[in-house]
């Protein structure tokens, strides 16, 4: 029941259901798990976020293998509950309508976490009016204002409108979300100054997400004026634009201010926060993943014969170092086998399931380095592996689009290597590669990782990872035991030389990976019970809720 409700979880973007294009990337799927792990340990919560009507985008490679963005056809009804009432944004000199819909998004007990997704597409609404709900992050700054007001303002908003009014803590996942801060004084008739600062601080937690400066939001305060100078007074404004550059609101200085808690989503990604936002406390809460919602259908079966109470409770999952190396080879052969006839099926690619299959399957832009792998073709080709790449790039990230460029190019030219890009990269592709892949690649430039999941979900269905020491892998490498890294790990003032770390790639490939895949099938199948009993049973998205219970939601009366 609404009036329950103690946590509402604010998000761009929640991948909630694999058949709805409700996220663009990990921010989403990540938000996702949350909710998922919200409902399976009864957490009174409720999730918020943008309908998105025509999706992030549908992908296709054209005849020049660039990236074609495609609207995605769906319809809500088909999965989600319209509500009745409808409520009203301010945006300029007009007022904006906003229905939404709900998600029963029902747990392993049978508790409901439920999702709102706001939507503008109602025929009150004017034709720029509709588009605002439209498209996740597309478009320019104008129209990620317009959306960022209809999802903080509206969904405070909103949840008025459906009775949930006991709510204890607004949880702001990324700085998008930050608009309900000033909603939420307006209607406590709180002043949006420091004194207001303080009275409220204790209803909000904060988690940022990026390291990279230009994934924080900042608007000019002109254009906020133009979108808000009705609802916020000039001083006002400029009370919120007060902390750094007073010219721009930065949403992610603004929702870090008004925060009584603030999380980054691993340790190393909290300390460079630190750094970029200095005087500010930013703990860590490393990400995690939902556990059966990412294991394989083989490995759920072989964890639920042999690890009783794994589905509640993913700690159990370090137990699956007893298993015996025949039932974990053989659960990951089917995940393997579905793999390689999706391919061969779907690209006429010829792989064979005996050949060790690296996957890269994630966001594709240029600081993650997709094609470090492909640094040098020769090389790549003298060794006996096969590789399954996916991603989308953002419509407005030339550069990751290149990127892709790249990769479709390099499967036309290796001559002994086989090498695929899969379109269209979502939640059900994700699981197929994750679980089917022998080994996991991630090679982004340290350190602007912030986490990074993918290896999280490989490791669940035991495929090690060969990755750079950043985000997450800092926690869960062991050498040789977990996976690999790529190389040492990046001191402070070192600059990363691309072409040293794929001779370092390569090397560790030639001279550690395939000898131990080809060679030692023994040594190879305790590392992937290593990496469930190790990584699987700790950085899951349980054991993320309950830090977020005890550190975050402490402050009030949350559960």
């Amino acid at each position: 029941m609404p009036e329950e409700t103690k946590v509402a979880y604010f998000s761009m973007e929640i991948a909630i259901d694999s058949r709805m294009p409700t996220y663009g990337g990990g921010l989403g799927v990540l938000a996702g798990d949350v909710m998922r792990s919200f409902a399976d340990l009864k957490v009174p919560a409720v999730g918020v976020g943008l309908l998105c009507n025509k999706g992030y985008f549908f992908q296709r490679i054209d005849n020049e293998r660039g990236q074609l963005e495609i609207p995605a056809d769906w319809r809500p009804e088909d999965f989600m509950q319209r509500m009745e009432p409808k409520i009203k944004v301010p945006m300029g000199e007009k007022e904006v309508t906003v229905q939404c819909w709900k998600y029963d998004n029902e747990g392993q007990n049978g508790f409901s976490a439920p999702v709102l997704f706001l939507d503008t597409n109602v025929e009150e609404n004017d034709e720029e009016s509709r588009e605002i709900s439209a498209y996740l992050y597309g478009k320019d700054l104008r129209y990620r204002l317009m959306q960022e007001i209809v999802l903080g303002i509206g969904g405070i908003r909103m949840l008025n409108a459906l009775g949930y009014s006991n709510i204890d803590i607004y949880h702001m996942n990324e700085g998008h979300t930050a608009f309900l801060i000033v909603e939420l004084l307006k209607r406590y008739n709180v002043p949006i100054d420091e004194s207001g600062l303080e009275t409220m601080k204790e209803k909000f937690v904060f988690t940022t997400h990026t390291p990279v400066p230009a994934g924080h939001d900042v608007f000019s305060k002109d254009m906020v004026k133009e979108f808000l100078g009705g609802y916020l007074r000039d001083e006002e404004i400029d009370f919120l634009c007060a902390n750094g550059d007073s010219t721009k609101l930065n949403m992610t200085l603004m929702a870090l201010r008004f925060s009584h808690y603030v999380n980054g989503v691993a340790k190393k990604h909290a300390e460079i926060s630190r750094g970029m936002f200095p005087g500010y406390p930013i703990d860590s809460i490393t990400n995690g993943v939902h556990h059966v919602f990412w294991a394989s259908k083989p490995f759920i079966n072989l964890y639920d014969s042999k690890i009783l109470g794994w589905r509640k409770d993913p700690c159990l999952l370090r137990y699956a170092i007893n298993l015996t190396d025949e039932e974990v080879m053989k659960a990951h052969d089917k995940c393997k086998k579905k793999l390689i006839d999706h391919v061969n099926r779907t690209k006429n690619a010829g792989m064979d399931y005996h050949v060790l299959t690296i996957g890269y399957a994630r966001r594709i832009t240029r600081y993650k380095r997709p094609t470090l792998l492909l640094h040098d073709l020769k090389r790549l080709d003298s060794l006996n592996v096969q590789v399954v790449y996916a991603g989308k790039a953002h419509p407005n990230d030339t550069e990751g689009k290149e990127e892709i460029k790249k990769i479709v190019k390099a499967s036309e030219e290796l001559q002994n290597v086989k090498l695929v890009f899969l379109e269209n990269y979502d939640i059900e592709l994700a699981k197929m590669i994750i679980s089917g892949s022998d080994l996991w690649l991630n090679t982004p430039h340290a350190p602007h990782e912030a986490s990074g999941t993918s290896g999280m979900k490989a490791a669940l269905n035991g495929v090690p990872s060969l990755s750079s020491l950043d985000g997450w892998w800092l926690e869960g490498h062991i050498e040789n035991i977990t996976g690999w890294s790529i190389r040492e790990q990046v001191k402070e003032g070192v600059e990363v030389n691309d072409e040293e770390d794929a001779e370092k790639l390569y090397s560790k490939l030639e001279k550690e990976v395939l000898p131990k895949y080809y060679n030692d099938k023994e040594a190879w199948a305790k590392m992937m019970k290593y990496s469930i009993s190790i990584n699987g049973s700790f950085f899951n998205s349980h054991r993320m809720v309950n830090q977020y219970l005890v550190k975050a939601y402490k402050a009030s009366n949350s559960p």
